[in-house]
């Protein structure tokens, strides 16, 4: 039995799709984890891995069709006050369950085409390592704030140069 050409045509659509998503967060997606300090979790501080695109108001409908596709994640605006014309909104996945059941096998399977690629990789291990609980210890934060410190414009990890860690640290080698 031949396929229908309506099929064919559905197939070719969804390939376009997603070569069109990649593309788009080659371009204008970020994969960031941060560290905040939080008082209410085990060890002191809070790991936060996020995807984000952000795009001016005139290409929120480009946003929302990833938001539909993805089927998850939220949209936010931020009303600048700055040089810029427009609002600016961002698609935001932060949900674990969503960034590892949605947004990473996505990715593996479609793989970035420029640098993001390795900040994929790693944003993708970073989870990994948060599903295996590493980041309720001070060794598994530590582990994943130096991971952060190489991805995106490779700031040094404000977790790796506060002074609760450098003091963590000298009471951990100590011991």
């Amino acid at each position: 039995m031949k396929p229908s050409k309506n099929h064919v045509g559905a197939d070719n659509q969804q390939e376009k799709q997603v070569g069109w998503i990649v593309g788009f967060v080659d371009g204008e997606g970020t994969f960031s984890v941060s560290i905040n300090k939080n008082p209410t979790t085990s060890s002191g501080w809070q790991i936060f891995p996020e995807f984000v695109i952000t795009q001016g108001a005139k290409s929120l409908p480009a946003l929302e069709e990833i938001k539909t596709f993805f089927d998850c994640g939220k949209l936010y605006v931020n009303h600048r006050n700055d040089n810029h014309r427009e609002d600016l909104y961002r698609f935001c996945v932060r949900t674990i369950k969503d960034l590892d059941e949605k947004i990473v096998p996505f990715f593996k399977a479609n793989p970035l085409k420029t640098a993001k690629q390795e900040d994929f990789i790693k944003f993708a291990k970073i989870l990994v390592l948060i599903k295996q609980g590493k980041h309720l210890a001070p060794k598994g934060v530590e582990r994943i704030a130096k991971i952060i410190q190489t991805m995106n414009r490779k700031k040094p990890s404000r977790y790796l140069l506060s002074s609760e860690t450098t003091c963590q640290e000298s009471v951990l080698s100590t011991d």
